[in-house]
């Protein structure tokens, strides 16, 4: 399952937008900023995942959840570990729901749960990043100080060494401003995390331009998927001998999402 974030993507979870993300009433209720297109959306997905099938990895497209148009960023109602999965729950409230809908294909996948949340915690997948043992949490507007209290004690018991930050705006996540990438390689936006933040991880620092400037899709062996117009990000990320996939994920940048929001990780390695 999804423990080391280095390792080779071989499996995870998509949702391809059909109707709910194109038929929205109230923008400003599910943090959508611009309505999509949806031929554009569904050629951009159609495009991540032959990337990722190209690469060797198996997805798992779920039909998206009626009534949920955020349905489509399936990496933030759980969060898949070594050992099962964690059921988290929803800080946006409107999300509430996705969560029951991405356990029944956990569940039909074998994969165990292991914890779930409970009222008043709030967490979402984006604010949890797993790499050996070290968990990356994000205190942030979606995952309040109940879910990062929590999720610290579930993987504690896990064995993994907690490392939370607190997360500022423009940033909806964690996993905004910063990915796990192969080699024991972090690359992050500089001047948000504590100096010591990333001890015993080597540092790709970027400049924080967007509130995905640190947001890739890690495929392993030195490949990511990063939008097209984080150039930024591509440009350093090349620099630094990393293959980038430059797929055009605007359509899904209007619902406040970057590439690894659209993913979510089932097995590595």
């Amino acid at each position: 399952m999804a423990k080391n974030k280095g390792n080779k993507l071989t499996k995870a979870i998509v949702s391809t937008p059909i109707y709910e993300y194109f038929h929205v009433k109230n923008l400003g209720r599910h943090n959508i900023t611009l309505l999509p297109d949806k031929n554009k959306a569904i050629k951009q997905h159609n495009e991540l995942k032959k990337t990722m099938q190209n690469f060797g990895c198996h997805i798992v497209d779920v039909k998206e959840l009626k009534g949920h148009p955020n349905s489509v960023f399936v990496k933030d109602a759980a969060i898949c570990t070594s050992n099962g999965y964690i059921k988290l729950r929803m800080g946006l409230i409107s999300r509430r729901g996705e969560e029951q809908w991405i356990s029944k294909t956990l569940e039909s996948l074998n994969i165990p749960l292991i914890a779930s949340l409970k009222e008043p915690a709030t967490a979402e997948g984006g604010d949890i990043i797993l790499t050996g043992k070290v968990a990356f949490i994000g205190y942030s507007s979606r995952t309040n100080k109940e879910g990062t209290t929590a999720i610290s004690r579930i993987l504690s018991n896990m064995g993994y060494k907690i490392r939370i930050a607190n997360v500022p705006l423009p940033f909806l996540h964690i996993g905004g401003a910063m990915t796990v990438l192969d080699n024991n390689y972090i690359v992050h936006c500089k001047q948000v995390f504590p100096d010591d933040f990333f001890k015993d991880f080597k540092e790709i620092e970027i400049p924080c331009n967007t509130f995905i400037s640190g947001n890739v899709i890690n495929l392993g062996k030195n490949e990511v998927i990063a939008e097209v117009s984080n150039t930024p990000l591509i440009r350093t990320l090349q620099e630094n001998g990393f293959i980038v996939h430059s797929i055009d994920l605007s359509e899904f940048v209007k619902g406040t999402g970057g590439p690894s929001c659209l993913v979510l990780p089932v097995k590595r390695g």
